[in-house]
Parts: C-alpha cells; structure tokens; sequence
C-alpha cells in the first residue's frame, strides 16, 4: 500500500514523474511479493519519560501516582510523516505489593494508517534485600486498527498514459481490526543501578487489513534490554536541590528483523537535565529537561543521520509529567535511581 499524491497523469513522463512511478511499481511488488508483512511498534526517544511503555515492570516504580503524556512527530519533512501520542497514569499499591497502570496510545502514518492501544499493566515488587528490588510486571492490550482506503493507490490502477484512472483489485476491508495482546517484563534494582527487560507482544498477533487468506500482517514480539546508573558529581547536602549527576544508559530493542541500540547519557544540576544520544546507524539526539518534585517538561530532537537526513526533517518529541502528592511513609527499601526522560 502506497500513499499517492498524484491524481492524474497527463501526456508524455517527465523524467522526475518517470523516476516516481517506477519507484512506486517497484515497492509495491516487493510489498505484495510477500503472504506475511510484519509491523513495527511506534518507539519514543525519551524512554524514560513513559517509563510503563517502555516496561510494564515500571508499573508503580515511583510508589505516588504519576500521570505522564508524550507527543512524537517523527520526519515532518514527509508529507506520510508518523505522529504518536500517548498517556499513561500509574501508581503503587501496597495491598497488592505493587502497582497498577494504564497506558493509551494512538499512532497515525501519513493519516491514513491508524492504530489506537488500550494497556492495564500491573507489577509486584519483591524486595529481596533492602538495597536490592525485583519487579514483575505483566501488561494486557485491546489493539485496534483501521485504515483510510480513499488515501490508497495501488500498482493495477495505473495506466501507462493517463496514470491513476483504474479500480483496484486489492480488498481492504472498512471495518476497524480488533486483536488482544499481553505483554511481560522484569526489573532489578538498587539506588545507583538497574537492568530490565520486556517482551511485547507475546501472542504475536494478526492485524491485517487485507480481506484474503493469502495476507496477513504479525505483529512480532519486541524485545527490550534496558540498563544503566547514576554518579554523584557534587552536592552541597545529600538532598540538595542543586545536586549534580551523570547517568549513563543503554537500551537495545530487537523486532523482527529491526533491531535498534542506543547509547545515552544524562547530566542534571538542580532542576535542570540535559542528555545526548547515539542511536546506532540512524541519529543523534539531544534532550532538554526541567524536573522538579512535582512536574516534568522534556523536549528532543532527533538529527538523523542516514541517508534520510536532508529530507526528514529529524523528529521532535515533548513529553510532560505530573507526580502527585502522597502521604510519606517508613522508608524501609531504597528507592531507584533512574532516568527520566
């Protein structure tokens, strides 16, 4: 399925007209070459900002309610740009020795391919030592898909002469694709470290759109490895607000045959964070953050650097996040210390 801008064709090519429409025959035959397509889950630049997207292990983590929103516009130098966006509240609960959570996400590629996700995450913290902590954490989804088919242009509607005149062939149904999915991860930490890893996607679920027997689309599990500490650089107190620090982390995410590593770190003094990312083969990244006990406000940006780069227009990403107030109580384990953006 391609998105066309042209609505006709007239005469004779140019060699600019010439050039798209063979590139467009070209990927159309390699897409429908294939009985199975797989899809790609939308992934945000500031990981940590939705940290219960990221890993339902994170569910409850903060221990007080926290409400987090994030707004992606990836390569708006692309008229079929992807733009995602995504809310997520979590918080813990000591009667389930754990948390409870909700993420809602909603994906758009070009306005034409549509996905929306509904997530309950829960987690159970068991804390093995009072320096060390595990949480486990489960994630079940209501995904729904829908396509706008008066966007679409397919190969067997093009003439050689007049362009895109003909009726397609290609069944793509109306209604909306409807699938469950569950999702699992684990989480160690101490107060300076912590690893994790998550697996989305466990049923593999079908979300094609094609009316056939003959396609569909598998949505393959992801896999996320997650890592990373802090350093003290200076503080004049334990519990300063001008304390310094630098926090290294990598994440590595394999899909499929996607697969995606990240080198980070972030430095912060007092309310204010600044972080630099290498993600392997496609950016850099740059994040700037102001944090305080109760709000959050970050913004990234990615400078792509492959061969997308003069075209893309990168990507820009905004996050916010509200912690709410909760009554203190006994601190009898270590909290972690992790990233926020």
């Amino acid at each position: 399925m391609i998105i066309n801008q042209y609505s006709h064709i007239k005469g004779r090519f140019s060699l600019k007209k010439l050039i798209s429409i063979s590139y467009l025959i070209i990927i159309l035959l390699f897409i429908f070459s294939y009985n199975k397509l797989l899809a790609q889950d939308p992934i945000f630049t500031q990981f940590y900002s939705n940290p219960v997207y990221l890993n339902p292990a994170f569910t409850g983590s903060n221990k007080c309610p926290r409400f987090v929103m994030n707004y992606r516009d990836q390569w708006p130098g692309f008229s079929g740009n992807f733009i995602t966006g995504a809310v997520a509240y979590d918080q813990g609960v000591d009667a389930l020795k754990g948390g409870l959570g909700f993420v809602v996400l909603s994906d758009q590629v070009a306005r034409t391919l549509k996905s929306n996700e509904f997530s309950m995450t829960y987690s159970y913290h068991q804390h093995v030592t009072r320096k060390f902590t595990i949480n486990y954490g489960i994630q079940g989804t209501f995904i729904q898909k829908s396509v706008d088919r008066d966007k679409l242009t397919f190969g067997d509607m093009i003439d050689p002469r007049r362009g895109f005149v003909f009726s397609t062939n290609d069944i793509i149904t109306y209604e909306p694709v409807n699938v469950f999915d569950f999702s699992a991860g684990i989480l160690g930490y101490t107060e300076k470290f912590y690893i994790g890893f998550a697996s989305h996607h466990l049923l593999e679920p079908d979300e094609s759109l094609m009316v056939t027997s003959l396609s569909d689309a598998v949505m393959p599990r992801r896999y996320t490895i997650h890592m990373g500490t802090e350093f003290l650089l200076s503080s004049h107190s334990l519990y300063s607000s001008k304390k310094e620090s630098l926090s290294p982390s990598v994440l590595y995410s394999r899909q499929g045959e996607f697969q995606q590593l990240n080198l980070g770190v972030y430095y912060k003094k007092g309310s204010y964070v600044l972080g630099f990312w290498y993600r392997n083969r496609d950016s850099f990244i740059i994040t700037l953050g102001l944090e305080t006990e109760s709000l959050r406000i970050g913004y990234s940006y990615d400078l792509t650097t492959s061969q997308l780069s003069v075209l893309s227009g990168g990507s820009h990403e905004v996050s916010l996040a509200m912690k709410f107030y909760c009554k203190p109580k006994k601190k009898v384990y270590r909290t972690m210390s992790c990233p926020a953006f």
